[in-house]
């Protein structure tokens, strides 16, 4: 898996290099308190014609999320509207999965709607690699993760369930993704035709198993992850962390199971089926709707 730092692609660089159209989507729930310097931000990388398009895709937000976005110069697509006949959104997987559906380019860049402290560096990282580098597919990004909690700010502390959960994981079971800082990253850049044949885990696993699932199909060699220096975010009690690594064990253990290298019966069929939803490739809808 290459690493990069940001700071290797300029705006000037992608500008001028890139030779594929880009969409960058922020999938986005209650995040009126973040959202609109975002978009802003984004929207200022379209003017300088580093991106195309600057969607976000809204899960019934009640805060103005979507006004907001809206009004700061996002195409804002509502998630109950994309692909109505799979029934109510289940979760950040399932938002990112529909939204490929009206988002138009080449590559696609995920990014997270609740970063504190964003910079245009978010979207060059991931980008960077996949518009300026041979070979590259699939790019991570990276970064400190300090820990705020009563007042007290620590420099490390961040990322529990990567720290505690998905590493530990990758490193024992998929070792050629071990080197991964973090493998949940919302930070995201892949091309569209990677994304099309994969399946999208519905919930908080869809990280890890995206990441499981690209390595997969194109090789430990066509991915790369890039330092984006520090990420601030609000911090989920401990209490909320534990459904979040159940998620990511359990993307992991399907895809053992899927593997071979795991009995399926040491799955609880009915919880399985209950915590991870999966969405199938687009690539097999058409070709069902094709037959």
């Amino acid at each position: 898996m290459r690493s990069y730092h940001h700071a290797s692609f300029t705006v000037d660089r992608l500008a001028r290099r890139r030779e594929l159209t880009v969409s960058v989507c922020l999938p986005a729930r209650n995040e009126a308190a973040t959202v609109g310097p975002i978009v802003q931000s984004l929207v200022g990388l379209r003017e300088q014609g580093v991106i195309d398009q600057v969607a976000v895709v809204d899960a019934g937000s009640t805060d103005g999320t979507a006004e907001i976005a809206a009004r700061h110069g996002a195409e804002v697509h509502d998630e109950s509207v994309l692909l109505p006949e799979f029934g109510p959104g289940r979760g950040k997987g399932d938002a990112m999965w529909r939204a490929l559906t009206v988002l138009s380019g080449d590559v696609v860049c995920y990014l997270d709607a609740d970063s504190e402290d964003f910079g245009p560096r978010f979207a060059l990282g991931v980008l960077g690699p996949i518009l300026c580098e041979p070979g590259v597919e699939f790019v991570k990004g990276f970064y400190q993760r300090p820990f705020k909690a009563g007042g007290i700010a620590l420099p490390e502390g961040g990322g529990r369930v990567t720290e505690l959960t998905a590493r530990p994981l990758l490193k024992l079971l998929y070792p050629e993704l071990a080197d991964c800082r973090q493998p949940l990253a919302g930070e995201t850049a892949a091309r569209r035709s990677l994304l099309e044949r994969l399946p999208f885990v519905a919930g908080y696993g869809v990280e890890i198993a995206l990441l499981i699932d690209a390595c997969r199909a194109v090789g430990p060699e066509a991915l790369a992850q890039v330092d984006l220096d520090v990420r601030q975010n609000r911090h989920q009690p401990l209490a909320a962390l534990r459904p979040m690594a159940d998620a990511v064990l359990r993307a992991v253990m399907e895809r053992l199971v899927r593997e071979g290298r795991l009995d399926a019966a040491v799955l609880d069929e009915g919880e399985r089926s209950a915590s991870l939803a999966e969405r199938p490739p687009l690539l097999s809808l058409r070709a069902a709707a094709w037959r």
